[in-house]
């Protein structure tokens, strides 16, 4: 274990993991293919001025679909597989990024989910990955109750930049890890492999809402989902509204749960995208009516369109919402 930082531990923690696998442990190894890898996958390893390992993935690195596929499991924890498919659903579209784990929850909610609000000065990130159970500062945690307790914390920023020197020291205080044990991988949305690592967020998605309408989690056993790959685009809005418009208009999930039916077909009903009262435009075009404040829109579009929910004790499976094909090449050209 490396040597604390200074204060770190002065602040009360979670429980520790228990017999759940350390996503930061799971991790190790991808990340080390990663930058082995790294000239190959065009991505750039370098590092910062307090010895963190800075991994430029689609900056001023070029990166590609590849890279975008290993930062999406390094989302991941090292839980899940993210892997390039084609299907005829969406025609236009053909090409589909399919996410399944091997343990949802963990997966997708203690690591995936970018939860972790980062900023110093006019620096500011949404932190994702298992660097987030290290420090487990979000209450998200405390509910799952769970804490990680790998010797190191790897990040993943949607950002054309490496966090500043001070954000590092205090995300290094957060993990309680000295700086040279933190890894940090970015890429921004208009990138190939940002917006291959975004739209993979598609199961995710699916958890957290599900989360947000009190389904008890410990009855989410297993999940698959896919969404088709988005184009980038230069401009940061657009290329934010594609990557979210690829899971809300074109993204399928199915969730094995356990339970009482009737549990699970309002789960299914309540799931898909159409029944948030901001459905029905480019997410771009909705982002710009509520003047570029994300937290007014209302958060129940945040979800896969098409949605099937399976009860294993049952075997009975529930259908909700479906595939816009209309919507999706209106934002995607």
């Amino acid at each position: 274990m490396a040597e604390a930082h200074e204060g770190a531990e002065s602040r009360p923690r979670p429980s520790g993991r228990g017999d759940r696998p350390s996503v930061g442990e799971s991790v190790a190894p991808l990340v080390a293919t990663l930058v082995a890898d790294a000239a190959r996958l065009r991505v750039a390893v370098s590092r910062g001025l307090l010895g963190e390992t800075l991994i430029d993935a689609g900056a001023k690195a070029p990166g590609g679909i590849e890279a975008g596929l290993r930062l999406a499991e390094i989302c991941l924890g090292g839980l899940g597989r993210v892997t390039v498919e084609s299907s005829s659903a969406t025609p236009r579209w053909p090409f589909t990024l399919t996410v399944r784990t091997f343990d949802p929850v963990l997966a997708c909610l203690g690591s995936q989910y970018a939860g972790w609000s980062l900023s110093h000065e006019n620096y500011f990130v949404l932190g994702s990955g298992p660097g987030r159970a290290r420090a487990a500062v979000e209450d998200l945690f405390a509910e799952l109750g769970y804490r990680d307790d790998s010797d190191r914390a790897v990040l993943v920023l949607e950002s054309d930049a490496p966090p500043p020197p001070p954000l590092v020291e205090k995300i290094a205080a957060e993990t309680g890890l000295t700086p040279d044990r933190l890894t940090f991988l970015y890429a921004p949305t208009q990138s190939l492999a940002g917006s291959v690592q975004v739209v993979a967020r598609v199961l995710e998605v699916a958890l957290h809402k599900a989360h947000t309408l009190h389904f008890p989690l410990e009855r989410i056993v297993d999940g698959i989902a896919s969404a088709p790959m988005a184009p980038p685009v230069p401009d940061f809005v657009a290329a934010m509204g594609r990557t979210n418009d690829a899971i809300i208009y074109g993204g399928r999930v199915q969730l094995f749960v356990t339970g009482d039916d009737v549990a699970a077909a309002d789960l299914a009903a309540r799931l898909p995208s159409r029944t948030a009262s901001d459905y029905g435009a480019p997410f771009a075009e909705i982002f710009k009516r509520f003047g570029g404040d994300f937290y007014k829109i209302d958060p129940m579009l945040f979800s896969p369109a098409s949605v099937i929910v399976t009860n294993l004790d049952s075997g009975v499976s529930h259908h909700a919402g479906a595939i816009d094909l209309a919507l999706l090449d209106a934002s995607f050209g």
